[in-house]
Order: structure tokens, then sequence, then C-alpha cells
């Protein structure tokens, strides 16, 4: 069996992970880092200011803290299907919902794979506070799909030198090796004593010591010179650098599916990795590619907003999905027989799609059947164009039913980052969605 041509290892998907995620392969990826929004209320987390990542942002507030997890758990669990066996994914978090994500993570990947969380200590300068401490670390949480995963030990990223006062108390054996002996699990005899009790563990100088889950030798949290692209929760290189190499090797793949301005792909591409880049935002996915490409790599990019022509050749179903994502809805679960509906945005507004040119009024006398039979008002007809009939069917629904049917051409689509949709008429305000 092939591998299917969406799967491309090298590429740029401009998306939802959660839609990207559920057309790749299982198991075709050896390393997941995951550096989602955090959940701050803080506007500033919509980057570039388009429209996907305002409604991304938008969606994941809806409901406070609940929802907030759910939305990560229906991206999770699409992260976990495209790990392999061996494979590790890092969910990086802060304070206000690390302990709520854990427990998520636990029932995704399972608590047995728990294997670290990683205090990333970055001292963050100029924090006066006078009620309480000044925040200055974020969490990383470390699972893995079972007990056999890559973990570089002896990488030299995950070495730290000896400090010179643990030195002076190390003993040496008749090779001249040093060592140090381990507690004993019981009280020691006198003769025990007397011989030296305890595991001889030897210690390579030159190998360094293992680093521990407190990472606090990368203190600057914002990326400095050719580094810094503006993204305000970019990360340092450094960082990823040591997760990168801790737990891959050459030629894995390497998947981010929040990948901002592109830190994970850039140090994977670095290091000699394979990698996937998935973001929601088109001018986070446009600034990756000029980074790959100061690398001296062009990367595919995949899913950014198309054509009208190339929207004319795509088969219907996928053609739906693309305007009702664009409409920031969600495509309706019925693939045939959807009784006039074919989405809903987040409003509950329903969504009707019409793959053709000069759309009719029957379309509308339909499609104004169905908002009866949701007990809607407002709606929206998305076509290639509309002829004379439509438009005045529009108008006369308007006038002596009070149904609002907005019709928007693709063109429109196609040309706008975002879609104004119809106010929400007071009756509406409790409908939400079906």
């Amino acid at each position: 069996m092939g591998v299917p041509e969406f799967y491309r290892p090298n590429t740029i998907y401009c998306g939802d992970c959660k839609d990207v995620l559920n057309k790749f392969p299982p198991e075709s990826v050896d390393l997941i880092y995951a550096d989602p929004p955090f959940f701050s209320n803080k506007r500033y987390e919509v980057i570039w200011g388009d429209g996907y990542e305002i409604r991304a942002f938008e969606d994941r507030w809806k409901g406070g803290i609940e929802n907030f997890v759910l939305w990560m758990k229906d991206r999770v669990e699409p992260c976990r299907r495209v790990l392999k066996k061996n494979g590790t994914m890092y969910l990086h978090c802060d304070w206000r919902a690390v302990h709520y994500l854990k427990v998520m993570m636990d029932e995704v990947f399972g608590r047995d794979q728990f294997r670290n969380e990683i205090i990333w200590n970055h001292q963050i300068l100029g924090q006066a506070h006078s009620r309480g401490f000044p925040k200055a670390h974020e969490h990383i949480l470390r699972y893995t799909m079972s007990d056999k995963f890559t973990f570089n030990v002896d990488d030299p990223g995950l070495r730290i030198p000896f400090k010179e006062s643990l030195v002076k108390g190390l003993k040496t054996d008749e090779k001249g090796q040093y060592y140090t002996r381990g507690r004993m699990t019981r009280k020691a005899t006198a003769d025990e004593i007397a011989r030296g009790a305890g595991t001889k563990t030897y210690v390579d100088l030159k190998k360094g010591r293992l680093i521990g889950d407190v990472w606090s030798d990368m203190s600057f949290y914002q990326p400095k010179g050719e580094e810094r692209y503006g993204y305000p929760t970019q990360k340092p290189e450094l960082l990823l650098h040591r997760i990168i190499k801790a737990s891959s090797n050459p030629t894995d793949i390497v998947l981010d599916p929040f990948c901002g301005c592109g830190t994970a792909i850039a140090v994977a591409q670095r290091n000699g990795r394979r990698w996937i880049g998935i973001d929601v935002s088109p001018t986070a996915c446009k600034l990756m590619v000029r980074r790959m490409e100061k690398l001296g790599v062009t990367p595919p990019l995949v899913g950014m907003p198309m054509g009208e022509e190339d929207l004319h050749k795509l088969p219907p179903f996928e053609f739906q999905n693309w305007v009702v994502h664009r409409l920031y809805g969600r495509v309706s679960d019925r693939k045939s027989a959807d009784m006039g509906i074919d989405g809903l945005t987040l409003e509950g507004f329903p969504i009707q799609v019409k793959q053709s040119e000069d759309v009719g009024r029957n379309v509308i006398d339909n499609f104004e059947t169905a908002m009866r039979r949701r007990k809607t008002t407002t709606g929206i007809i998305v076509a290639f164009s509309f002829g004379k009939g439509a438009y005045e069917e529009v108008a006369r629904a308007k006038h002596h039913e009070n149904l609002d049917i907005r019709l928007t051409t693709v063109k429109e689509l196609v040309g706008n980052n975002k879609t104004k949709l119809p106010e929400k008429p007071k009756e509406q305000k409790e409908l939400g969605q079906a």
C-alpha cells in the first residue's frame, strides 16, 4: 500500500491540525513538538490578525477551561494516531492549564507513558510584582507511545559539565576511574561501613552529567538577532535543538502541529531530520516558507486559499469542506441527504454550498424550507454566481417572511481573509449549534 499523496514530509500545511492530521496515515511521524496557544485570554496570541487565527482564538475560549481542554484533546488525539510506536510527543504549556492538560494527556496516551514534566526556567526580567513571585517558567510534558522509545542519552546537547565541588567528592578505583557510591536501602552494618557500603556508580567526567528535568541554562525567552521573526510567543532555537536531538535520529520525521513562525521545522532541517509544519494562519505559513528558503529549502505549501479555477476542479465534498471552513464553520455530518444544509457557522447559521454558476430561484426556495425546518431566520448560500431570480427571491423572502439569506460568491471567499457574517437576530440568541 503506497503512502497517501496528501502526506508529504518536508511540507508546510495550512489548516487546522485536526483536519490535516486526519488525512495522514497512522504511525507516520517519529517526534511531535506541540506549542499551542496558551489559555491566557490575551489577544496577542492572535499573532497575524487574519480571520483564521481570530476564529481559532475565539473557539478555544468559548466555555472556559473545559472547552479549551476539549479543543486541545481534539487535536492531541490525531497527533497520537500519527505517532510511531517508538515515538515521543512534547506538549508545551503554561501554569494556567498544565494540570488540566496533563490529565487529558494521561487519558489519550495512558498514565504509564508519561515520562517527564520539564520545567523551562527562562527567567524573564523586568517583571516586578508586589503581590507574589514573578512567573518565570513554562512546562513541557513528555509522553511516549510505548516503553521502546528514542532517547539519545549520550548526545552532548543533553550533557553539562560536573560541578567542581562534586568532582572533589568522587573516589577513584585501581584503574583511576572516578566513581561514587549509591545509598543503601537499609541501615549498613559496621563491617559494611568499613568496606564502603553502597553500589559503585562510575562517572565519565569527559561526557558530563545528564541534564535533569529543570532547564535553566536557556534563560532568554525571546530569540535575538537573525533568529527573531517578530512572533511574540516564538521560542529560542536552542530549546528545540535539545528536544529534537534527544528524541529523534537523522532522517526521522519531526511534526509541529502549531508551527507558528517555524522554529521547530527550521531546527529539524538543521539537524538532518525530515519535518512537517502545520498552522492555521496563511500568514504564518508564508513566513515559514521564507524562513526555510534561507536554509536552502523551498517547501511545498498545501492548503492555502485557492483560486476560482482550482476550486471548480475540486471533488464536490472537498469543495464543500473548503467553503464551510472558509466561513469558519463545521461541515454537516451527513454526506448525503443533508436536507439542504451542508454546514453550520459557529453561531448556528446554516450554510448551503453549490459548486455551480448562475444559481437560480429554485435553490433559494429549497433553502428556505431547510431554514424553516431548523427554525432559524438567517442563512448563507455560497456559489460561483447567482442569477437574477435568486436575488429576487432573497428580496421577497426578506420582505414577506423576514428570512435573512446572504448570497456569497466564491470570489468573495477567495479574495478576503475574513468574510463578515450576518448579525445574529435577537430571536436566535439561544439557538446555537445543532
